[in-house]
């Protein structure tokens, strides 16, 4: 394969990557790290690469969302300081090889399948408006422009799990460098109920945060190459922009259904590469 076969693939992924990754909250990691590795790069390459990935998806799609008061901003400075304290601990954990490269690859999958599994599962009707304790105390709770134009009130319930669960994103960001995003829109989604736009907006503004906590490590052990990281940034911010135009109006049972589709094919794989060590 010639150098600009490779550029124009990894290009054409990253468009594909930041899209899905802003519709999504993922934050597009989950397809740059498997498009690299199908072109033989190194996987520790690969998540540094993924997360440089995540810090322009997030960049893109973050100021749109902000802009059209979709993003719970108090909450996402919140939640970002469990998530980047997780991504440096994981990181250094990555990057200095104490984890071998085949656990990473079925940790990967295993992660995103409980993902996929879990935004297909069906959810009571979130309670209008009701706020726990903490989230009044923190002062989390919201407002969104809904279908019809008017702003609709949400709350924000267990707060302390919710903050946890985002440790735990953090950790696996910087083990994975896929900015977590499916964890931290399942930690806001499923235990703090709030509505799935508000954390999918909201994702998308904490993974830079935490992507560049963990991608100061691999910087600092050389695993981050301009070569690879200068056509992955402009496609992924490219799909980011477009993205974000794209959710505002979108059916967001829809997105769940082809998000955990698309998670499931490909956590199916890495796991398999991860056991027969092709990875």
């Amino acid at each position: 394969m010639t150098t600009l076969t490779f550029t124009l693939l990894l290009f054409i992924g990253s468009v594909l990557a930041g899209l899905l990754g802003s519709l999504t909250g993922l934050g597009g990691g989950v397809i740059i790290i498997p498009l690299l590795t199908y072109l033989g790069v190194d996987f520790h390459y690969a998540i540094g690469t993924a997360l440089v990935a995540v810090i322009a998806t997030s960049s893109g799609s973050a100021a749109a969302y902000v802009k059209e008061g979709v993003t719970n901003l108090r909450m996402g400075m919140f939640l970002e300081i469990a998530t980047t304290i997780g991504a440096v601990f994981g990181a250094l954990l990555v990057a200095s090889r104490l984890i071998p490269t085949p656990i990473v690859a079925v940790l990967f999958g295993v992660i995103l399948i409980l993902s996929a599994v879990n935004s297909l599962r069906k959810r009571p009707a979130l309670a209008a408006n009701v706020c726990s304790k903490m989230g009044q105390k923190f002062k989390l709770s919201g407002t969104y422009p809904g279908e019809d134009g008017r702003l609709v009130k949400y709350g924000v319930k267990n707060v302390v799990g919710g903050f946890f669960m985002m440790m735990l994103a953090g950790v696996i960001s910087g083990l994975l460098g896929i900015g977590a995003g499916a964890m931290k829109v399942i930690a806001m989604d499923n235990i703090m109920r709030v509505p799935f736009k508000v954390s999918t907006t909201t994702s998308n503004f904490m993974i830079g945060v935490t992507a560049t906590a963990g991608a100061f490590i691999y910087l600092q052990n050389g695993y981050i190459q301009p070569a690879l990281c200068m056509p992955v940034m402009i496609g992924v911010l490219l799909g980011a922009i477009g993205g974000s135009k794209i959710l505002l109006q979108s059916n967001t049972a829809k997105l769940r259904f082809g998000f955990s589709i698309f998670i499931l094919m490909v956590a199916l794989d890495m796991i398999y590469k991860g056991v027969t060590g092709q990875i």
